[in-house]
């Protein structure tokens, strides 16, 4: 038996197919944390590549042969799963763009925590309403969905058939403006709470000026703060539930928009 035979199309099948999985999938949520470190996400990709192959294998042809073909595929996965990686980004950022509004509030903008996500500095309550949300989206399966979608960009867009329109862009701006909605369903009722008790503080000093404001007010601020937002807890998870119900449908949206197959 030759040991060295083999079928090249199948290798450059497989070359496809792991590309396609080591770019698009660790841009989605929760598999791109930078607390994963770089040798499990390599060993994750074989892994998955070689447990999808099987079923969801490209044509070794559609390798191109030159390298600035090959340059303009990779490109393409790249954005493709930055379209499928900010559709659930939009969800934590609006969380926790609403956390920075109730930290400010709470006079919580000196403690900053490393967010994993991204890297960057954020605030304490940001952090919590993250890990929270990020939890319960794991609950929900969500990630299950995001697997699901990927699977799916195999049968709805070809390597290199990337396609950028009109629906994809309108699609994407509606998702960022969801960021700012979400933030303020999330914000308004603690803020609400929070302005109330900065009018009976108010009035309390004037009423009563022998009464240290600043001393009583901060820890009082801080309890009631505390105190909606484990009320918050509550509505989070039916805006989470919500999205997560709806995540088959955008993910379909997504990448219809940008599969040559629709357009």
């Amino acid at each position: 038996m030759d040991v060295y035979a083999y079928d090249p199309s199948l290798v450059l099948s497989f070359l496809l197919t792991i590309m396609r999985v080591s770019i698009v999938m660790f841009m989605l949520p929760v598999f791109s944390t930078n607390n994963i470190p770089i040798p499990v996400k390599a060993a994750t990709s074989l892994v998955f590549s070689l447990a999808v192959w099987p079923q969801l294998a490209f044509p070794g042809t559609a390798l191109p042969l030159h390298p600035l073909g090959l340059g303009l595929m990779a490109l393409g996965e790249v954005v493709m799963g930055l379209v499928l990686g900010l559709a659930v980004n939009f969800l934590f950022m609006g969380i926790q763009a609403g956390g920075e509004l109730l930290g400010f509030q709470m006079g919580f903008t000196m403690i900053q925590f490393a967010d994993p996500l991204s890297g960057n500095q954020t605030g304490i309550t940001s952090f919590f309403l993250w890990m929270v949300s990020l939890l319960v989206f794991l609950a929900m399966d969500g990630h299950l969905y995001m697997i699901k979608a990927f699977s799916a960009s195999f049968k709805l867009i070809p390597p290199g058939g990337l396609f950028i329109g009109e629906t994809l862009l309108n699609q994407v701006l509606h998702l960022a403006a969801q960021i700012f909605i979400l933030a303020v369903k999330i914000a308004a009722p603690v803020m609400v709470a929070l302005f109330l008790v900065e009018v009976a503080l108010a009035l309390v000093s004037r009423t009563s000026p022998q009464i240290h404001i600043m001393e009583f007010g901060f820890p009082v601020k801080v309890g009631v703060g505390f105190f909606f937002v484990g009320l918050l807890l509550v509505i989070m998870a039916d805006n989470i539930h919500d999205f997560v119900n709806g995540l088959g449908g955008l993910f379909t949206n997504l990448l219809r928009s940008m599969s040559p197959l629709y357009n």
